[in-house]
């Protein structure tokens, strides 16, 4: 039985295939943030759907259930959904979004390496984001990853130099499938302030969004996020203005940061602890601290 279903929709030129799945590493909703507004600059078409019973645990992804006047009048499922678009030049892009599945990754890999080969995608790139030893203050920086096929295309963006064992995400096998079937594919990561990662940091998703943009020879305007990230910044410059502790903190980082060129893992090796003031700066942004008063609504 097919995983997916496919949809009746016009044809299209060689697209890229943004991969951005809810459920793995994603600091600061970077990636989330991104593709949100990639997909509101523009009418998407559905290509294909995913079955979602053999992929998605619905107890950990449970359905909504519609309540009206006490009527259950029916369930929203969670879907894995392939959709595509075009950037502001025209240039179709196809847009993999929805759940990360929980199970059978080797099944769904081979079934989006397959309806990839199909549409003649001329490149797969995967957003993400990760918590990283960096200051708020300074430009969010991208590393990437890269099946061998294409290393050539980390060097457009950075890399973290060093060997690194990490869980993966399903993007790790889908980098291997791509390769496999001879299709370009490069994933992009925004690195997110540690002690921001767990709310909305919107520079974080302008980054990747540019970062797209130029990997992939598109046109995509960020603009919306870059002004959502000046506000963002200044909210969180207030906030750490309150405290000498949180202010020491971020010059630390902001040393370290430009003694090692934004290295990200040179950088963590130099780092002093801080894991204190980052999870105390964070309970704070929530709003669940108590020394004073409420951050700033829009944090």
């Amino acid at each position: 039985m097919a995983l997916y279903q496919r949809h009746p929709t016009r044809s299209l030129a060689a697209p890229v295939l943004v991969v951005a799945l809810d459920g793995w590493v994603d600091a600061g909703i970077g990636a989330g943030g991104a593709v949100s507004a990639m997909l509101a600059n523009g009418p998407t078409e559905l290509l294909a759907t995913f079955d979602g019973g053999p992929l998605i645990d619905q107890r950990a992804r449970r359905p909504v259930v519609h309540i009206v006047d006490g009527i259950n009048t029916g369930l929203t499922w969670p879907t894995i959904q392939l959709r595509a678009g075009a950037d502001q030049q025209g240039k179709d892009v196809c847009y993999l979004v929805g759940p990360e599945p929980d199970f059978r990754w080797s099944e769904f890999t081979t079934a989006v390496v397959e309806l990839a080969a199909a549409m003649d995608v001329r490149l797969a790139v995967g957003l993400s984001a990760f918590p990283a030893p960096a200051p708020h203050t300074r430009p969010v920086r991208l590393a990437a990853t890269a099946p061998a096929s294409s290393a050539d295309l980390i060097t457009r963006v950075g890399t973290m130099q060093g060997s690194l064992d990490v869980p993966s995400g399903v993007w790790g096998s889908l980098e291997i499938g791509f390769s496999a079937a001879g299709i370009p594919a490069v994933g992009l990561w925004a690195r997110v302030p540690h002690y921001v990662s767990g709310m909305a940091f919107p520079a974080a998703s302008a980054a990747l969004l540019d970062g797209l943009a130029a990997v992939a020879d598109l046109r995509v305007d960020s603009s919306s996020l870059h002004t959502a990230a000046d506000a963002s910044s200044r909210q969180v410059d207030e906030l750490i203005a309150r405290s000498d502790e949180h202010t020491a903190m971020v010059r630390k980082l902001e040393r370290t940061l430009d003694d090692a060129e934004g290295n990200a893992l040179d950088a963590e090796g130099q780092l002093p602890t801080g894991d204190e003031l980052a999870d105390e700066l964070e309970r704070y942004l929530r709003g669940d601290g108590s020394d004073s008063g409420d951050p700033p609504s829009g944090i």
